[in-house]
């Protein structure tokens, strides 16, 4: 049993009878009244997200985690195939309970959370940035731009992001994974 002073970004927790994972939470001490912890929950189950808060000092049933690296094979359909780098067994997920899937290529390693009761796979936590080519952009046109303006593109995976006019298709880009957005170009 934990409480909510041990809340994290990751931890793994029981509630309603399903496992969540925590994405998000807050402290908060108001100046009235006793503190409380504001949390994002989402289900490792139906990748539902709900908002909850717990009282200070609340009672948690965390859920025991291990944590390995799986390559990433392939997908078919809606499954993705993962491969354990240190034994080379292999799993099949569903591709909405893994988060930032869009942006995963062949070959890519990820960190996989897995339940030590049962054995079962949580979570699949990607890389915080990958670096991608894009594949699909319009060319930027200069002169028609007040401050920070971007473009679609699309990269190697298929995933759309917004770039900067100056990004140009065959450039490699860095990309934030937890936002989704483009954090610099890659110089060759």
């Amino acid at each position: 049993m934990a409480s909510t002073s041990d809340i994290k970004k990751g931890l793994c927790i029981k509630y309603n009878s399903d496992i969540f994972k925590i994405i998000e939470f807050l402290h908060v001490k108001p100046g009235k009244g006793p503190a409380f912890v504001r949390t994002k929950l989402k289900s490792v189950t139906t990748g539902k997200v709900i908002d909850n808060t717990f009282s200070a000092g609340h009672k948690i049933e965390d859920v025991r985690v291990e944590t390995h690296k799986f390559q990433y094979l392939y997908a078919e359909g809606d499954d993705l195939h993962f491969m354990n780098t240190d034994d080379y067994n292999q799993i099949t997920l569903e591709r909405k309970v893994v988060d930032g899937s869009e942006f995963m290529k062949e070959g890519e390693v990820v960190t996989i959370l897995i339940n030590t009761e049962d054995g079962l796979p949580l979570s699949v936590e990607m890389p915080s940035h990958v670096i991608l080519e894009v594949t699909h952009t319009e060319p930027g046109v200069k002169g028609n731009t007040a401050t920070n303006a971007t473009k679609p593109a699309t990269v190697e995976t298929g995933a759309r992001v917004n770039v900067p006019l100056f990004i140009n298709e065959g450039d490699k880009i860095k990309l934030d994974t937890e936002k989704g957005t483009y954090s610099e170009r890659i110089k060759e």
